[in-house]
């Protein structure tokens, strides 16, 4: 079947178009040639672009439409704000109603598997909206709700996702030498397998330093707001050392090991990139922190009632089955169902298992 795609650029409530004339909501619209479908989804992410979204076409070939729709923080991760990027994906949304959609498929891919459901969440039981004023307030509380939702090789949640990730061993966040011995993953006196005991400590200090970076960052931001400065941007490093990165055994599955998304850990854990590598204060409060994100899964899941899917590939090296089980359990809707199937990632490792994830969901969604 041939695929049509048309751009799509949206303001929102929150945001104007920009001087220049680009839009701050922007995305691609992929549906059969000559066809106006009835059911569509959209698929969103915190800061990946996903205008061209490895399934957009797929879908359309079946019958679908299919929304890649980006925020006006695409590639602008350290500006994230969890309301601004909700009515934005509200604008999404209702673009897809007054194009004659009856059904919205919410596709929560990778990390956008999070932000859907906090989209989703906030359209059925507002609770951002109780801190939100004027023309935020107002978007927030009127989010039109979806239909369904799919969780496609997702993490739970933002915070849980980096912590996970985190290299326990940093003492100091301004430098990436300063590390200790005791903790440090790569060391030979840590190689894998890593015992219980090792496991537990470094989970443990993982935790306490997202914790040491919000007290840092509620801090901070105090201090500037008393001189009247209102934000400013700080480093992360050192993000690729999930131990499940180097120990097959932790969680077993289909990956290669050692690998992570960048390479071989050891080595992508000292470059100068990663999830979360520059942050403004409030960006790190909105997204990463443990304490204080509303971008955390379970508690936006637990909201959700429309019929869910979860999708989880065996071969993906940054999530994990116990990562779609968490995902699926957290889930409110009675009406919910758990797949594991062959593959990576983004299914970039097999066109079969791409095109079987493909088929999967699409029957999924055409039974109701």
């Amino acid at each position: 079947m041939a695929v049509r795609r048309e751009f799509v650029g949206l303001t929102s409530a929150t945001s104007a178009r920009a001087g220049a004339g680009g839009f701050p909501c922007q995305g691609l619209y992929w549906v059969p040639q000559g066809e106006s479908p009835k059911t569509a989804l959209i698929a969103t992410h915190y800061n990946v672009d996903f205008a061209e979204h490895y399934s957009a076409p797929y879908f359309a070939e079946r019958g679908f439409g299919f929304l890649g729709w980006n925020t006006r923080f695409r590639g602008a991760e350290d500006l994230f704000h969890l309301e601004h990027a909700l009515i934005d994906i509200g604008a999404g949304v209702s673009w897809l109603r007054e194009q004659g959609v009856e059904r919205v498929v919410l596709l929560g891919n990778s990390g956008g598997g999070s932000l859907m459901a906090a989209y989703e969440a906030e359209a059925v039981a507002p609770a951002l909206v109780a801190g939100a004023k004027g023309a935020m307030a107002d978007a927030l509380a009127k989010l039109p709700r979806a239909d369904f939702y799919i969780s496609l090789n997702a993490h739970p949640g933002r915070p849980e996702v980096l912590t996970n990730w985190m290299d326990a061993s940093v003492v100091n966040e301004t430098d990436p030498v300063q590390t200790d011995a005791s903790l440090d993953p790569f060391s030979s006196d840590n190689s894998p397998p890593y015992s219980p005991d090792f496991i537990a400590r470094y989970r443990a200090a993982q935790i306490a330093r997202n914790r040491r970076i919000t007290a840092f960052a509620k801090k901070e931001l105090a201090r500037l707001n008393a001189a009247g400065i209102p934000d400013r941007i700080f480093p992360l490093f050192r993000t690729w050392a999930d131990l499940r990165f180097m120990d097959p055994a932790i969680e077993p599955t289909d990956r290669p090991c050692p690998g992570c998304y960048a390479g071989h850990p050891a080595m992508a854990n000292k470059l100068p990139f990663g999830i979360g590598r520059a942050n403004t204060l409030r960006a790190w409060l909105s997204m990463w922190s443990l304490e204080t994100s509303q971008c955390q899964g379970p508690p936006q899941l637990a909201k959700l009632t429309v019929p869910a899917l979860v999708v989880q590939s065996m071969a993906d090296m940054g999530v994990f089955p116990s990562d779609a089980r968490k995902i699926f359990e957290s889930i409110a809707a009675k009406d919910k169902m758990l797949e594991f199937l062959p593959g990576a990632h983004y299914f970039e490792d097999s066109e079969k298992s791409r095109t079987d994830a493909i088929d999967l969901m699409a029957a999924w969604i055409s039974k109701y």
